[in-house]
């Protein structure tokens, strides 16, 4: 009987998770890149001590779990990168509006951009 490439079967059913249609989050990525990898390593140290297929299973699950925690982490920390430029966008937008708020104010009272009294002549501080 011929002994079964669990390597391979592995690779083959992480390589069907890939083609889904839906993009896949930084968790899914790191969890199949992590249980490839842990696939790997495991049948090359479980070949070493004569346990291929436990060697290959107990690796790709760690790496699954290992891969799927740091791709969580990357994915949490985009949100909050994106959260942040957000916030950031509405305060510029907030300040451009107050600019142009200012501005129309300063024209109402007839100042123009130096500080001066159009109406006046003279400065605007002068009259105090």
């Amino acid at each position: 009987m011929a002994k079964c490439p669990v390597p391979l079967l592995v690779a083959v059913a992480l390589g069907g998770l890939v083609g889904c249609a839906q993009p896949l989050s930084g968790a899914a990525k790191g969890g199949l890149l992590g249980g490839a990898i842990g696939a790997g390593t495991g049948a090359i140290i479980g070949n070493q001590t004569g346990h291929s297929g436990a060697g290959t299973a107990i690796g790709a699950g760690l790496g699954a779990i290992s891969g799927a925690a740091i791709g969580n982490s990357m994915d949490a920390q985009d949100v909050e990168r994106q959260r942040l430029e957000e916030q950031q966008r509405r305060q510029q937008q907030e300040l451009e509006r107050q600019r142009r708020e200012i501005e129309e104010l300063r024209r109402q009272q007839g100042y123009d951009n130096r500080g001066y009294d159009s109406n006046y002549g003279g400065s605007s501080y002068d009259r105090y």
